[in-house]
């Protein structure tokens, strides 16, 4: 019995020991887990890098923007350089004109309330001579037509009257000098658009049938290249247009200016009884 008794209780305590290494293992392997995780969730929330995207992000630069100047001469290449040529040799021929009209206008203007006075002031103490030289010391078409019809006031009123009338249409002629050119201009340039753009758009089908398939890119191509040069001849047709208008209406004023101041001298002649 004693024998069977120290049996029992050195396997029960055996049973005991086993028990507890087997929990302290268990709370170890658990611990472990527990580390695992937790160093897994950590890789996890860290963003992963990839080599190739931080590459890429290198190498790319950010794009430059065209200037004004840069994308009107991209254009004008892409536009074709001959009928782009043409059409702005128009432009340049054109306002070259312009200029020059504007700046003989102006040059052309003259205060006729001024004039007017000094042709009276010198009629009533020099006479006709002094009124000649008046006319012939002041630029413009007006001085001019004065000039005219002091010549011709020795033939009575009649002949003054019809000098000045023919000598206006002389000068009205001068001012409108160069006008045809700048509408000639006018109407040539869309007319080269238009004719630029039915040659791109052969072109483009030339293309298309060369190819042998109707491929986005080259009727893109084709149809940018024809319709920049209908833009461009707009565009030159209305900057011309208003240079045009400008001088028609200036030469009118002009004009109107000279038939007030000529009925005004005749007036003066009479007035003085220097005629016939």
């Amino acid at each position: 019995m004693m024998l069977i008794g120290c049996l029992t209780l050195g396997y029960s305590t055996e049973l005991i020991a086993q028990g507890e290494d087997t929990a302290i293992d268990t709370d170890s392997t658990s611990e472990e887990m527990v580390d695992s995780s937790e160093v897994a969730s950590e890789e996890v929330a860290e963003p992963a890098t990839d080599p190739i995207v931080e590459e890429e992000s290198i190498i790319e630069e950010p794009v430059e923007e065209k200037t004004f100047h840069q994308a009107i001469k991209d254009k004008f290449i892409e536009g074709g350089v001959w009928f782009m040529g043409v059409v702005l040799l128009c432009l340049i021929l054109g306002l070259a004109i312009a200029i020059e009209r504007i700046i003989t206008l102006n040059m052309a203007t003259t205060n006729t309330k001024k004039l007017l006075a000094n042709v009276e002031d010198a009629l009533a103490s020099g006479g006709v001579d002094a009124a000649k030289e008046v006319t012939k010391n002041t630029k413009g078409p007006v001085a001019s037509i004065f000039t005219q019809g002091l010549l011709r006031m020795s033939e009575g009123i009649e002949m003054v009257e019809k000098s000045i009338i023919s000598y206006g249409s002389v000068e009205m002629g001068r001012l409108e000098r160069g006008l045809v050119w700048i509408s000639l201009f006018i109407a040539m340039a869309p007319m080269l658009g238009f004719m630029g753009t039915v040659i791109g758009m052969i072109n483009a089908f030339d293309a298309i049938e060369a190819a042998g398939d109707i491929s986005p890119q080259i009727v893109a191509k084709g149809i940018k290249e024809a319709l920049l040069t209908t833009v461009a001849g707009l565009i030159v047709g209305v900057i011309l247009q208003v240079f045009y208008n400008y001088l028609v209406s200036k030469i009118d004023s002009l004009v109107n200016s000279m038939e007030d101041a000529s009925i005004s001298l005749v007036d003066i002649l009479v007035k003085h009884k220097l005629t016939k």
